[in-house]
């Protein structure tokens, strides 16, 4: 889209704030909910900026305007962001109170949409205006929407039974376990404004958010069992209604609001982290007793039970042989020529749709070839689609929608004959990802405590890498789940001192990034799991992985690996064939039985 079309957008928004009477205005990339993922209606920033990525923010004031992202995205939103309209601020080097600090002045009012912000962010920016004599307001509708004439509506799709064969728990139960949550806190009722955390209360799902399957809906959640849900009625059926029974009392998402001024007097748990703070102003304005609680949903969806375990199992043994073929193809067209990015991308989104399982990605494939692997959150679009060229590497990071499990997977292959640096690269990212999956552990264990054994390897030569090892992921909800995580404490990293519980699913994905060269990653969900030790004398825990498709073993320098290492690949990979041969025939079946061959007898190491 061209720079005078967002030229015009930014001018129509300005002409909009004076209007108003004011003076800049904040976009995130947010909805109602705080979802990392939102629907067409809520990509204000996206149609403001041209900024295409999952999180990020904008700031316009009369003369100046300035789009704040993290690493992730430092190369994409220079390519997609005129940066004759807007700055480039990173976070968290900076931050929006920060530019905005040095740009308003006494007496200035910059609004804010208090339904796509949380309560502890517009208090901490109020401070911070409101030391420079400024002042933060909260806007009753939000101008972009005021400027966006063919705004998207929210989607209308109806929502779905997600049936206890797959959930493994009934409604009924999950709102007795809320409801004995809330007795045993001496409290009323909880807001429940996280779309998953809905979904998985309530056993349905929805097409509302693209790769995540949830519905626009609201919450109450009482000490009785009952609740109040708050959803669009074009997206009821009878079939819902009667699943949901008489104790879910259903009323229209946009009563909502009005609904909190009935809870006068009620002691009432909201999540700061997930209720943004028009939640909280609406509450004190009804005279509510609000306590700050983590939403009770959170713990026990991260917490899988044996029929979603199996479920995801069977999910990631269907999505693996698609990962499979797809693996074939490459190593087959990639050396030929004429292969991009996109078109990777769309080949293997059709071996996931001759499943005849897959009802979404789980989110926008990262196929990224050459340098663009070493940028670890890569989004491909026409602008930065690059030529799979012998020589280089490449990275694929996908995943799939099925309805009994979400499914997340990494690899990386060389197109051509890989150099020594590249094979040491990705032999230690791999030493750190098996020192993982092998890994034993007490109960209580927290995610930053073992997020050094996947480091090990690369930090002993001195690089690292800059994401996270490991987050939760959902069945068939979210691919990013909290509350756990695997990633280095600092920063207050949200999830890292959270216990890892039998029945969480994370993913294990090490990787290393030569900036201008190559990525590389391998990505597999694991299971957290009990473990029986003769003789221990602690409960102890250690990881079930679940993902199965070939690791690269041209890749790997078989001299880097211990006897350990080498027992662990053969064991995997002699599983890979186990789990995926049943579901592959002929040039398939035969391709896969050579990708996890014995690394004593792979072509890496008889080449050698």
């Amino acid at each position: 889209m061209s720079s005078a079309i967002h030229a015009e957008r930014l001018s129509r928004v300005r002409a909009e704030l004076a209007r108003r009477g004011l003076d800049g205005f904040i976009v995130p990339i947010s909805d109602e909910h705080m979802s990392e993922y939102v629907g067409d209606y809520a990509q204000r920033m996206a149609w403001l900026t041209g900024f295409g990525g999952s999180a990020g923010s904008a700031a316009v004031l009369p003369a100046k305007a300035a789009v704040f992202v993290d690493g992730r995205y430092t190369v994409q939103v220079r390519d997609q962001v005129d940066g004759a309209l807007f700055d480039y601020v990173g976070v968290p080097q900076s931050s929006i109170a920060e530019w905005l600090g040095a740009h308003v002045g006494a007496g200035q009012k910059i609004g804010f949409d208090p339904w796509l912000h949380g309560i502890d962010w517009a208090r901490a920016l109020g401070r911070a205006l409101n030391a420079r004599g400024a002042e933060l307001v909260a806007v009753e509708a939000n101008p972009i929407d005021a400027a966006w004439d063919d705004q998207p509506a929210p989607s209308a799709a109806p929502v779905a039974i997600h049936d206890v064969a797959l959930a493994g728990q009934g409604a009924v139960e999950k709102r007795e376990i809320i409801a004995d949550w809330l007795k045993a806190n001496a409290l009323d009722t909880t807001v429940m404004t996280a779309l998953d955390s809905i979904a998985w209360t309530f056993n349905i799902r929805g097409q509302d958010v693209s790769h995540t399957p949830v519905g626009l809906a609201f919450a109450l959640l009482h000490a009785d069992a009952t609740a109040d849900l708050f959803i669009a009625p074009e997206k009821m059926t009878d079939a819902v209604r009667a699943h949901l029974g008489n104790s879910v009392r259903i009323h229209d998402r946009a009563a909502f609001e009005a609904a909190l001024a009935g809870l006068q007097d009620r002691k009432v748990a909201v999540d700061p982290d997930r209720a943004v703070a028009a939640i909280f102003t609406a509450l004190d304005a009804a005279g509510a007793r609000i306590e700050r609680h983590r939403d009770p949903a959170v713990l026990p969806k991260a917490i899988k039970n044996a029929v979603e375990l199996d479920g995801t199992r069977a999910a990631h043994v269907r999505d693996g042989v698609a990962v499979a073929r797809f693996l074939r193809w490459m190593e087959e067209v990639a050396p030929q020529g004429g292969l991009d990015e996109l078109g990777a991308a769309a080949k293997l989104r059709e071996f996931r749709d001759r499943t005849g399982a897959l009802v979404d990605l789980s989110f926008d494939t990262i196929s990224a070839a050459g340098p663009n692997g070493a940028l670890p959150h890569y989004k491909v679009d026409a602008t930065t689609n690059r030529a799979v060229e012998t020589g280089t590497l490449y990275l694929v990071d996908s995943g799939g929608q099925y309805a009994d499990g979400t499914t997340d997977i990494t690899r990386t292959i060389a197109i051509g004959a890989p150099t020594a640096e590249m094979r040491r690269r990705f032999t230690q990212v791999l030493k750190g990802h098996i020192a993982l999956a092998m890994a034993r552990f007490p109960k209580g264990t927290r995610g930053s405590q073992l997020d050094i054994l996947a480091r090990q390897y690369l930090w002993a030569d001195g690089v690292d890498y800059a994401h996270g090892t490991g987050h939760g992921v959902g069945s068939y909800l979210a691919v990013h789940e909290g509350p756990q995580r695997i990633a280095k404490p600092a920063g207050g990293q949200a999830g890292t001192e959270e216990p890892l519980h039998a029945g969480m699913i994370l993913s294990n994905e090490p990787g290393y990034y030569k900036a201008g060269a190559f990525g590389i990653r391998i990505e597999n969900l694991v299971v957290v799991t009990p473990v029986r030790i003769d003789g221990a004398e602690e409960d102890m825990l250690g990881f079930e992985t679940i993902t199965f498709a070939p690791i690269a073993q041209d890749l790997i320098d078989s001299a880097l690996l211990s006897p350990a290492e080498a027992d662990w690949i053969d064991a995997y990979h002699a599983q890979v064939f186990e789990k995926l041969a049943g579901g592959t025939d002929g040039d398939d079946r035969a391709w896969l039985e050579t990708a996890c061959a014995p690394i004593g007898r792979s072509p890496a190491a008889l080449a050698a």
